[in-house]
């Protein structure tokens, strides 16, 4: 069996595939301080009962990146193991300035995109920041467009505002708010909302230049929920998206 992990920012999200298909999945905080012991025993109580072949990592948190390889020397040297990292095969051009820049689950969400929905595509990921990114009919990453995340966003409007705080983020009754936490609801859900569905337009007016057909828009990340039944332009929603392309570039690099 095949463990993927998927570091955020925030949360990392652990999966455990058997063949092609996932079986189980968990969400747990991300901490840059964790060493690769303390990751060692959170990782071994969830997969317990798994007898695991492979390894398949993304990080965009270079501490615990480090930590993680000291953890992979200690406890899964047995094991086939892929970073996603400079040198990994992943099959997707990356037609941007500078290549190194992009993040690994980015190139990952392009990889399953691609594989799943073909292409062009727009993948929204809903987590510490939105990611908008762009994949063409022949599976290279064309770039995209970056914006502060929700639960960021509402925070620092909570830190900077004497009067605002911090709210359940669910859909409000209405888009006028009869009170200020239906106000706070109703201006995060269906603004970014707003955010999401002005940015792919812009995308697929400029898409459309090149390209006959429009692009599917598929929507990932662990914020995604809050967005998807808002949204008008957003077609697809796989949670998994990311784990399923650190499944394919293992695949690739075996």
């Amino acid at each position: 069996m095949l463990l993927t992990v998927d570091v955020g920012n925030t949360n990392t999200v652990l999966g455990i595939f058997d063949k092609d298909q996932l079986i189980k999945s968990w969400r747990v905080k991300t901490d840059p301080r964790t060493t690769a012991d303390e990751l060692w025993l959170q990782y071994s109580a969830l997969i317990s009962g798994f007898t695991l072949t492979g390894l398949a990592i993304c990080s965009t948190v270079p501490a615990t990146l480090r930590e993680l390889r000291t953890m992979i020397n200690s406890y899964f040297s047995d094991i086939a193991i892929t970073i996603v990292e400079p040198g990994t095969k992943t099959g997707v051009q990356l037609l941007v300035d500078n290549p190194k820049e992009i993040g690994a689950d980015r190139i990952v969400n392009t990889l399953a995109a691609h594989t799943l929905y073909g292409g062009p595509a727009i993948v929204v990921d809903f987590g510490t920041s939105t990611n908008l990114d762009v994949v063409s009919p022949k599976g290279e990453f064309l770039g995209g467009a970056l914006a502060p995340g929700i639960e960021i966003s509402v925070d620092a409007l909570a830190a900077r505002a004497a009067q605002l705080r911090k709210v359940e983020l669910v859909r409000p009754k209405s888009v006028i708010g009869k009170n200020t936490v239906e106000a706070l609801q109703s201006g995060t859900i269906f603004g970014f909302a707003g955010q999401v569905d002005g940015l792919v337009d812009r995308i697929t007016a400029e898409l459309a230049k090149d390209y006959d057909d429009a692009p599917t828009v598929i929507a990932t990340g662990g914020l995604a929920p809050l967005i998807i039944g808002v949204s008008e332009t957003i077609d697809e929603h796989e949670p998994d998206l990311t784990l399923i392309g650190l499944r394919l570039i293992h695949e690739k690099n075996q």
